[in-house]
């Protein structure tokens, strides 16, 4: 990284940072690249996941009654655990609305919430043109998980979509793989995607009550292992956090509800 910017004569004493989500893909080399001399901007949100990265314990023990192997490699594989930031960082918050000028660019900030609490997309509305950091992505659909109460990412997600599809925009510029230059045909196919994934949990829990874990195992994924058992640890790690977002989801909808079993968190259709 630090070779490529010396031959783009990138100056880092000159150049300020703007993080779209906590992500360790997109907050890991923070403390290698800033400069005393540069503004790191990030939501407060995320930004305090940054700095206050204590809530694994919290999230094993969540995934454990969701019927996950009480594993603490999940927690020590995880890339968010092994390549996060390692220093503090003086974050500069922005947030929905807030302008940041670089050049011949205005970019506005738009909250984009569902892929993280804390997401932010920047839109240049005189070159058309978005930033979308994990919240619009090419050929992969980003992952919506969750691991704790009162929160509904999927729904958040969605509802982002939707506020992003009434933006006037030529191209997005995603956090990964290829560019977009059609927002719009692609927020549709994300949207079919996850009606798909709770429709097929909604399928799933015909057969009766199951926990997040033991639907995740019978849903498909679009990975190279044959069955469930051989899925890494990290992998199952990520499908049962996304399946956990999908039943909240349908859950706030009225379409399953919590069935305790012993001491585990069971799904049934109402």
């Amino acid at each position: 990284m630090l070779s490529g910017l010396r031959e783009l004569e990138v100056d880092l004493s000159l150049t300020d940072i703007f993080i779209t989500h906590m992500h360790a893909d997109h907050t890991g080399l923070i403390s290698h690249l800033a400069t005393d001399t540069s503004k790191v901007f990030c939501s407060s949100i995320d930004a305090y996941k940054v700095n206050h990265s204590n809530d694994w314990y919290d999230w094993l023990v969540y995934a454990c009654r969701n019927g996950f192997p009480p594993l603490y490699e999940a927690i020590t594989k995880h890339p968010f655990f092994k390549f996060c930031a390692h220093k503090w960082v003086n974050f500069t918050f922005v947030s929905e609305g807030d302008t940041i000028d670089a050049g011949d660019y205005s970019f506005q900030c738009v909250a984009a919430p569902g892929h993280t609490a804390g997401q932010i997309c920047l839109y240049e509305t005189g070159k058309k043109m978005l930033v979308s950091g994990d919240h619009i992505l090419a050929k992969i659909t980003p992952n919506i998980q969750s691991f704790e109460d009162g929160e509904n990412p999927l729904q958040d997600f969605l509802d982002s979509l939707d506020r992003i599809s009434k933006l006037d925009i030529d191209l997005v510029l995603p956090g990964h793989r290829s560019l977009i230059t059609d927002h719009r045909a692609r927020i549709n196919e994300l949207k079919t995607h996850h009606h798909n994934r709770a429709q097929a949990v909604l399928t799933i829990l015909r057969q009766g009550t199951q926990n997040a874990c033991e639907i995740a195992a019978l849903m498909e994924w679009d990975l190279s292992y044959k069955t469930w058992d051989e899925f890494p640890v990290q992998q199952k790690w990520f499908a049962i956090g996304e399946v956990i977002a999908h039943l909240r989801y349908l859950e706030q909808k009225s379409l399953v509800k919590r069935a305790q079993v012993e001491n585990q968190t069971g799904y049934a259709l109402v």
